[in-house]
């Protein structure tokens, strides 16, 4: 690593790794879990941002307590976790109080994805990292954006998650523009149509992004 994550005081470097890395990223219900689930299995490493979001926010997760002094125990669900339809109403409704729950989360979850990378074993890394475009403290090799028409993120979130459209449109008007996540882009995969359309794409980033990470290997020897 050579950047760390202070989390007693919120404050932060860059995060960066020795390693070739992949950040990869793309608005809600672009299609980030099946493509990174498509690069594991050709042999990378994934670390999710979301999925140590969830962690640290479940029933005895390590933010929780932090979450509870910040915004009441109203915030907390009766199984201890993080109540999330509560904290969602509070973040849309308020972008101090986003913040201040980012001001919490962040450093955590960047800590624990410098964990996970020091003991990476794949042939590369690949960060899945929603708010990559709006966050600017992640320093990635390349970034890889999915990309799809703002339509069909609003139509596969109501049948991934029934959330309602008003919602799913609030998310992502908070989220960066597709043109934002493209302006940082090193490789984009358009997630348009059927997922298998995208397969000989992947197979020609995986092995671009192995053979980077086997030069970049040579190198620090």
């Amino acid at each position: 690593m050579n950047a760390a994550a202070n989390g007693a005081t919120g404050t932060t470097e860059r995060f960066s790794v020795a390693r070739f890395s992949v950040g990869l990223t793309g608005g809600i219900g672009s299609g980030k879990t099946r493509v990174a689930n498509a690069f594991a299995e050709r042999g990378a490493t994934i670390i999710d941002t979301d999925l140590i979001a969830h962690q640290l926010t479940a029933a005895g997760g390590n933010a929780i307590a932090a979450i509870t002094a910040a915004f009441g125990p109203d915030c907390i669900a009766a199984d201890g976790s993080m109540n999330r339809a509560k904290m969602r109403e509070r973040v849309f409704a308020d972008p101090a109080q986003k913040k201040r729950l980012e001001f919490i989360l962040h450093p955590m979850i960047r800590a624990e994805a410098g964990r996970q990378a020091d003991a990476a074993q794949g042939n590369y890394t690949i960060f899945v990292v929603p708010l990559l475009a709006e966050t600017g403290h992640w320093n990635f090799s390349r970034i890889l954006v999915v990309d799809c028409e703002v339509a069909q993120q609003i139509e596969r979130v109501m049948q991934r998650d029934r959330l309602p459209v008003d919602l799913i449109e609030a998310i992502i008007r908070q989220q960066a523009s597709r043109e934002q996540r493209l302006a940082i882009a090193t490789d984009v995969l358009k997630n348009q149509g059927e997922f298998a359309t995208l397969i000989p794409e992947i197979d020609r980033l995986h092995k671009i992004y192995s053979d980077l990470s086997s030069r970049n290997q040579t190198e620090c020897l």
